[in-house]
């Protein structure tokens, strides 16, 4: 009788289990951006959080959880409980912050492990970025005027070892020269300190910039990218100009390690329908940002080979105080 009565125990709290699993989700659901507000992660993860929204049945509510770089709001969400109620819009740094904080001595905030791959959405090319005043008409004018001045010209990132320094750190390793690294709590404040005179140039995703370029008050001078951006033809390349510089700023999903299955094949389902979705290439759109889409498997794939480039960038940069 009481081994009856504990088998239907068992047996109902696994259909409830099931049931709790098969429902998700049932509440809404937060979205961390570990950036402030402006950057190419917040503007990639508002669109993607209302049209995930109308998919799942639930309010995807975007928390902009900005710090170290984009550590804190990695680390959080890495340290989360794994249910599915915790996500994280990242950008490629995702892969730079665990291996600077090897190169500086300390514990890491979080591991790649802790944290599984949904689905990519974009995956543009940084681009060089000056007040559209600025006496430099192209990267090369800038390269020069670095040389004469070696650690003079401030130029704006997302913090340390974040996706706007290292590709600089690349361009003037490949310059052979030195700028003055400046850093803001995100791509954001940097652009506004560029419009602003306190830095003189910076590296971002065009998504945060080409609103000022089309309104005439940012000139964009070379990308990183392997081929010229369709929103920016005329833009060469700083492969075509001869330096070895090259870094993608991606955008990711990515939930805590040990999230079920079946809430991850479901977000899965809903990452696919946000990139089929008119409103979200419409948002884009209006950013001159194509939807680069990965699946999880794909997307994983990709990000095994784009961390391991990014940590050898890191290790070339070595320790930044």
């Amino acid at each position: 009788m009481l081994y009856r009565f504990a088998l239907s125990a068992a047996l109902a709290l696994a259909a409830t289990a099931a049931f709790a699993q098969s429902d998700y989700p049932s509440k809404s659901v937060t979205m961390v951006v570990p950036f402030p507000p402006g950057g190419v992660a917040d503007i990639t993860a508002r669109p993607v959080a209302e049209a995930m929204g109308r998919y799942l049945k639930q309010a995807v509510v975007v928390e902009n959880k900005a710090g170290a770089g984009g550590g804190v709001g990695m680390s959080y969400v890495a340290k989360a409980k794994p249910d599915g109620y915790t996500l994280l819009l990242a950008l490629s740094s995702i892969s730079i912050i665990p291996e600077a904080d090897k190169i500086l001595g300390r514990d890491p905030m979080f591991t790649l492990k802790q944290l599984v791959p949904i689905a990519r959405f974009t995956a543009d090319p940084t681009v060089l970025a000056v007040r559209a005043d600025s006496p430099w008409k192209s990267a090369k004018d800038m390269i020069e005027a670095a040389k004469k001045a070696p650690g003079s010209i401030p130029y704006g990132s997302s913090g340390n070892y974040g996706t706007m320094h290292v590709p600089m750190e690349m361009l003037t390793a490949s310059a052979n020269t030195k700028m003055l690294h400046v850093p803001y709590t995100g791509a954001g404040p940097a652009v506004v300190a560029l419009l602003g005179g306190s830095v003189d140039a910076l590296s971002t995703g065009p998504s945060s910039v080409m609103g000022q370029v089309k309104a005439g008050k940012i000139r964009v001078l070379a990308t990183w990218g392997e081929s010229r951006l369709a929103a920016l033809p005329e833009v060469p390349t700083l492969k075509e100009l001869g330096y070895d510089a090259q870094f993608a700023q991606w955008t990711g999903l990515f939930v805590p390690a040990g999230t079920p299955p079946e809430v991850i094949a479901k977000l899965r389902e809903a990452a696919k329908f946000v990139v089929n979705d008119e409103t979200f290439k419409g948002a884009l759109g209006k950013v001159d940002t194509p939807v680069q889409y990965l699946d999880a498997p794909q997307f994983q794939a990709y990000w095994d080979h784009d961390a391991k480039k990014l940590a050898e960038a890191v290790q070339k940069i070595g320790k930044v105080e």
